[in-house]
């Protein structure tokens, strides 16, 4: 992986370009591999050897407390003290001002060794990162930077038991806090009562305190919710009470564990069904949990989409070095497993002595179909992180441009490599046959761990209908337009090579029928026409961009060597086995095919 990771990094991204920029000034090529050298140890060392542990040893929770194995804590602790949750922040926030693309490298790592430790991580970070962004001056300096520092965790507040994904229906309320409302220096000040579910790192002890960001409905003068998305709003609910100084108060919030759900995956991560303003614990004397309105009444989906959109794309990395891992131990397997001989003319010669699994052509194929779905999606979501980098510190022609294309990307992002670096698990299972099924060999609990993906931070069908709903269609459909014309470029290039050649005529057909497939989809004007049939777009789309990602990584891979002739490969079975799929999603789509609209209840 590593070979891999620093050829994306050095020879695709050309990441040591963005030490020419102020912000990364400090950096060289040194620095960065340093940091990949620093965190590939800690995963090595601290997270991978208890990754089985964390799966058997599950969250208790004893009605007071929550228990988890020490590994856990040690393994924590470490990636705190390595300063990685304030990687990509300012000095003055005791970050080391990295770029995206190194951080979400480094991270890597992490989600590869073992994915349930590093969720602590990420949530924690996502959440210090929206508060930056939108949070005041206090805010930042009381919860981001304890946050960033390790002394506090966080976690995103969204769904509840009765509405799941279906924000609009959010029945959480945040009524203003008497006399107090507007008078707490840490901002305006509610009480929240409602529950929350799926909420992945809820409640532990691995800090101490946990930052809830919850969203919640303010009532309006009748004392009713507004209904839909536009009387959402974005709170701070700490588990314990802090002052303006960011001192522990001795408090606790109104915040209680109901009770943990145990999952088929991610096992390792706390997650909680929380009750807010239940009146188990009374901070100031009444029930209602206390939390402090982030940003403006009304607008905590905008605010809240800052961290969903970041966690997208780590949700995205996280099913990648889940599909690596299986990938990786699946080869191992298939290097030494003995099983079979050659086909000869006359059949097999059972006095020849048996090869490894490896030499068979069977074999060879889902080898071939995991490498290019692993190397092809962390090239994806190196990308995008890139594209990060680009928003924030680019010039301002080249940071619109970035802006455009991740909007378009973050759903691709997301959703095809939960799909295909799963499907890259199953066939890991597959080489190992039996064995594959069995605690024996780690690539069962990748799986697991891996399925929970397509549903974490929304699922393939909303991802689906914001990709065809909105981002293609927004604006004209300048994102769609500015990504054809970056995919352009690269077949023209490809064009040039007369190994090349076919697949770049390949990709354009693809890209020509995406095009069409969208028109013809939205050619009624009606969105219950055009969305019916949103998740085959999905697919359809994300193999055109990981086919075009693959056809740009291969011109650089040049043709000399085996990590060269891997690459070639790799991008061949792509072109050759997963692009031609396409054709059959898009056809339902560009015809606005009505079964699955029109289909009964009475019918099944």
């Amino acid at each position: 992986m590593r070979q891999t990771l620093d050829f994306l990094l050095d020879d695709w991204l050309k990441v040591q370009q963005l030490t020419e920029r102020e912000r990364f000034a400090d950096h060289s090529a040194e620095t960065f591999a340093a940091v990949l050298d620093t965190c590939e140890k800690i995963a090595r060392e601290k997270f991978a050897p208890v990754n089985r542990l964390l799966d058997t040893e599950e969250p208790r929770f004893d009605g007071e407390r929550v228990h988890l194995p020490a590994a856990t804590h040690h393994a924590v602790a470490a990636y705190v003290e390595s300063g990685m949750l304030a990687a990509s922040q300012d000095y003055e926030q005791g970050g080391m001002q990295l770029p995206c693309v190194i951080e979400m490298a480094a991270n890597a790592f992490f989600s590869k060794a073992s994915v349930s430790i590093g969720g602590y991580a990420m949530l924690t970070n996502g959440n210090a990162n929206l508060l930056m962004a939108h949070g005041t001056a206090l805010q930042r300096e009381v919860f981001a930077r304890n946050e960033f520092a390790g002394r506090w965790f966080g976690t995103m507040c969204l769904s509840e038991p009765q509405a799941g994904s279906s924000l609009s229906d959010v029945a959480t309320r945040a009524e203003a806090d008497g006399a107090d409302f507007a008078t707490d220096p840490l901002g305006p000040r509610f009480r929240l009562r409602g529950n929350k579910m799926w909420i992945s790192a809820g409640e532990h002890e691995l800090s101490d305190n946990i930052i809830h960001l919850v969203l919640a409905k303010i009532p309006g003068a009748d004392g009713k919710l507004l209904p839909g998305t536009r009387g959402i709003s974005l709170f701070i609910v700490p588990k314990k009470m802090v002052d303006a100084q960011g001192l522990l108060t001795g408090e606790r919030n109104d915040v209680a564990l109901a009770g943990l759900n145990h999952k088929l995956g991610y096992r390792g991560t706390t997650n909680c069904l929380l009750n807010f303003g239940e009146g188990k614990f009374q901070p100031g004397g009444q029930a209602g949990a206390i939390g402090y309105l982030v940003g403006q009444p009304g607008e905590g989906l905008k605010c809240m989409f800052h961290m969903m959109n970041e966690a997208r794309v780590g949700v995205g990395m996280g099913a990648v070095m889940l599909g690596y891992a299986g990938y990786e131990a699946s080869l191992a397997y298939a290097r030494q497993r003995l099983q079979g001989r050659p086909m000869g003319v006359g059949g097999k010669d059972a006095t020849q002595p048996q090869l490894p699994i490896i030499e068979h052509a069977d074999v060879k194929r889902m080898l071939l179909a995991q490498k290019s779905y692993v190397e092809g999606g962390l090239a994806l979501e190196l990308f995008c992180a890139r594209l990060i980098d680009e928003l924030h510190t680019g010039q301002p022609e080249q940071a619109s441009q970035a802006g455009i294309l991740l909007e378009v990307l973050i759903p691709i992002a997301k959703s095809w490599p939960s799909e295909w670096c799963l499907e890259a698990n199953s066939l890991a299972i597959q080489v190992l046959g039996g064995y594959g099924y069995t605690r024996d060999f780690p690539v069962e609990q990748y799986w697991r761990d891996n399925r929970l993906n397509m549903i974490h931070e929304g699922t393939h069908g909303i991802q689906a209908m914001d990709l065809l709903g909105r981002k293609v269609v927004m604006n004209g459909g300048s994102a769609l337009l500015m990504l054809a014309d970056r995919i352009g470029k690269t077949i023209a290039a490809a064009g040039q090579d007369a190994e090349l050649a076919e697949p770049a005529k390949a990709l354009g057909q693809a890209l020509a029928s995406v095009v069409a497939a969208t028109r013809g989809a939205w050619a009624s004007g009606k969105p219950e026409e055009a969305l019916a049939n949103a998740t085959p777009y999905l697919q359809a789309f994300g193999h055109l961009v990981l086919a075009w990602v693959w056809l740009d990584v291969t011109l650089l891979a040049g043709t000399g060597s085996d990590f060269a002739q891997g690459k070639r490969a790799a991008a061949r079975y792509f072109f050759a086995y997963e692009l031609p799929k396409i054709e059959a999603w898009l056809a339902v789509v560009a015809t606005r095919e009505p079964l699955c609209r029109e289909m009964q209840d009475s019918w099944f």
